[in-house]
């Protein structure tokens, strides 16, 4: 059976994540309730990542195995006059059957944002952690770079992740920008644990405030103990950039 594979970007401010849950509103609702009232049956669609509440995505992506797919235009222009302003698909594709938004992930980047000011900026409020002391980002690239290969991230991962362990292979984590600006975390991985970036992100930022030095984030990684690493990062800040799968653009090798 063919699959439909529907490409999202969402606001999360007003949501409790992806994942349909009891307790409030959720993105993978929003699109599910769109593609019933197309389809005029009930449809569940398969996410690549479970994004948090408050976490935006760029290039969310989710897929549902469809008998006769609609014509293209259906699901992006169709789903867009349907979903709430904050949610809109922006690109849909028809793949083989077996294809699984999840499953046939090779790997995914996450960008997260920081707004290193004077002042707090009212227009990212919702979009970027703003920190107002100085960050030093060349001392936070530096420790960035200890971070970077196949570890173990136990140090990194939420408590109450239930990954069966740890170890993730994390092929990029830069740190752009800096000098009293924007300054934006690029993390890109095979895949994540739980709060994964979130957590590097909090480590990277202690050692920019100069409470830590750069080192320490490589004797963190080591320790594998969570509670040695930094903060977690708010979720606001965090955004889903690109779900990469075989032969495409952004193909993780």
């Amino acid at each position: 059976m063919p699959v439909v594979k529907l490409t999202l970007a969402y606001d999360g401010t007003a949501y409790v994540g992806w994942q349909l849950q009891p307790n409030g509103p959720s993105i993978q609702a929003e699109v599910e309730r769109a593609l019933s009232t197309l389809h005029k049956a009930p449809r569940r669609v398969t996410a690549a990542g479970r994004t948090d509440a408050g976490v935006h995505a760029r290039g969310q992506v989710c897929s549902f195995p469809e008998a006769a797919p609609l014509p293209l235009r259906a699901y992006v222009r169709g789903m867009n006059a349907l979903l709430p302003a904050d949610v809109a698909v922006v690109a849909a594709a028809v793949e083989a059957e077996g294809f699984d938004a999840r499953r046939s992930a090779r790997g995914k980047r996450y960008r997260y944002t920081i707004e290193n000011r004077e002042t707090r900026l009212p227009l990212t409020r919702t979009t970027a952690w703003q920190v107002f002391r100085p960050l030093d980002a060349g001392a936070m690239r530096d420790a960035a770079a200890r971070l970077v290969g196949r570890h173990d991230f136990a140090a990194f991962q939420a408590s109450d992740c239930d990954a069966a362990h740890a170890v993730r292979e994390l092929r990029r984590l830069d740190v752009e920008g800096g000098g009293r600006g924007t300054i934006q975390v690029v993390a890109e991985a095979t895949a994540f644990v739980k709060h994964m970036v979130r957590n590097l992100v909090g480590t990277l930022v202690e050692v920019g405030l100069g409470k830590q030095p750069p080192a320490w984030a490589g004797e963190v990684l080591a320790g594998r103990d969570r509670t040695r690493a930094g903060p977690t990062a708010p979720a606001h800040g965090l955004c889903l950039d690109e779900v990469f799968y075989s032969g495409g653009a952004g193909h993780l090798s």
